[in-house]
């Protein structure tokens, strides 16, 4: 079994770490063979004659890991309710779910390898984990965050981290990408459970904002072509916005875990012939989804559609890593307002197994992180690296200036006034304003374009924006 370099140095440290550790988690991005590193582990300790378990939590990860340990030619069976059992197989592919249920019914495994281990703190996954406290743990998560804050150190003893998603961008083993943002939805009002957005709030936030940008024209003009995954806040906006494609020329399809397994391989092979442009779904294919393995044909998403604004860092770089298979290059169009809330998915990021306080992650506020939207086109980069917008090279005017008048400074104060007010004057929409608010750091960006609005409702006796 052929390792990449960076894979082969993950393993050797992991290696080291159970020699001091029992517990150790893995932690490396999206896309950089995370099943690969399992496989690898998993066929080491069957050779030594020892049995082990891995663990996930999704039937499409387990059809998913059985691909990839049957092309390695690691014999395993299966604790998952509908699957086939075999107790003489010393690799068993394992339903977090179905295995909870049989803790006093399977033979105890000498190590357990945990899919998405970053779930770790679910009450069903913490029983197992107790229960088989005596085996070697080995977790694999790009995102080993929680939504509370809370580390994950009482489950894993250390951290092995791998490369960051840059450095995997730079070695060709990752997709580069394009980001566009449109200005996010209106969040005030919306509650949160268990550390995300109510749902039934987002869905709410988003029927009532009208700022969001088309989804449509957005792909027609940055990812026309390209094989394409769309994040929906529900199932009723999923199904909405495949039939708004479908009707815009644009073969598209809605897709969830209730429909039969037959019925989703059938949709993703039609997406990977390109016979299907967009495929939309949840969060369906976030955690650990590969196009290939499920659709049996060996295809890479070009491009993500995120609907859906969420609290939680790991969703986000889970639905952009969809898009960074290798590729020529990526596109990422981002109407939910979450790259602003965490960040481009390459930004460094400091992992750690020690709880945390929740970031502020909004421009303006502490800690936020370095995102621009580009007023004139919406592209979203790092200004720390980029002075001007990379895809159209639009550049803001300097806000501070001196003026020399009958050879005496002007006050800057005037000047910069004057400026502002000018800048302001050309945002002419809601969106323009939310974008320039955000630019300028404003606590609350889109109640401070609403008054804009408002004032001007009350001069012109209409709205300049027909969006608003």
């Amino acid at each position: 079994m052929g390792l990449r370099d960076y894979q082969q140095d993950i393993v050797e440290k992991a290696r080291l770490a159970l020699t001091r550790h029992k517990r150790v988690l893995i932690q490396a991005p999206t896309g950089a063979g995370k099943t690969v590193l399992a496989s690898f582990i998993m066929s080491s300790v069957a050779e030594r004659g020892q049995r082990g378990f891995f663990i996930c939590h999704r039937r499409e990860l387990i059809d998913q890991t059985s691909g990839t340990f049957t092309r390695f030619g690691i014999p395993h069976s299966f604790i998952a309710a509908g699957y086939p059992h075999d107790p003489t197989r010393l690799v068993q592919i394992c339903s977090v779910d179905t295995l909870k249920n049989r803790l006093g019914k399977v033979i105890r495994p000498e190590l357990c390898i945990w899919d998405e281990a970053h779930h770790l703190a679910a009450a069903g996954w913490a029983r197992v984990h107790d229960r088989y406290s005596d085996a070697f743990h080995v977790g694999l998560s790009a995102t080993p965050e929680r939504l509370d804050g809370q580390g994950l150190r009482p489950w894993f003893d250390t951290l092995v981290l791998g490369p960051t998603v840059h450095e995997l961008i730079e070695s060709g083993q990752l997709a580069k990408y394009r980001l566009w943002s449109m200005p996010p939805p209106e969040m005030s009002g919306v509650r949160t459970q268990f550390g995300e957005y109510a749902k039934a709030d987002v869905v709410k936030a988003i029927q009532r904002s009208h700022v969001m940008g088309d989804a449509v024209t957005h792909w027609q003009k940055h990812a026309a072509g390209r094989m394409t995954i769309g994040f929906a806040a529900s199932v009723d906006q999923s199904v909405q916005m495949a039939q708004r494609f479908t009707e815009a020329g644009i073969s598209s399809a809605h897709l969830d875990g209730y429909m039969p397994k037959d019925d989703r391989k059938t949709l993703l092979r039609a997406l990977a012939l390109g016979h299907i442009s967009v495929i939309w779904n949840v969060d369906l294919f976030s955690e650990g989804f590969d196009i290939a393995a499920n659709s049996g044909v060996d295809a890479a998403v070009g491009a993500v559609i995120d609907l859906a604004p969420t609290k939680s860092l790991g969703r986000w770089l889970q639905r952009c890593g969809r898009a960074l298979r290798p590729q020529d290059e990526a596109v990422i169009l981002d109407h939910a307002g979450n790259a602003l809330r965490h960040g481009l998915p390459c930004a460094p990021r400091d992992w750690s197994l020690d709880s945390k306080p929740r970031a502020k992650r909004l421009p303006g506020e502490n800690d936020g992180p370095s995102v621009k939207i580009c007023k004139k086109c919406y592209f979203t980069y790092n200004p720390a690296i980029h002075d001007r917008c990379p895809s159209c090279g639009y550049r803001e005017p300097d806000k501070f200036s001196r003026v020399q008048i009958d050879g005496e400074l002007e006050e800057m104060k005037r000047t910069e006034a004057k400026t502002k007010r000018q800048e302001q004057g050309r945002a002419e929409t809601m969106a323009d304003l939310i974008n320039l608010g955000y630019q300028r750091g404003y606590k609350n960006p889109r109640a401070w374009a609403y008054h804009v609005m408002k004032a001007r409702r009350g001069r012109h006796g209409h709205s300049r924006d027909r969006n608003y």
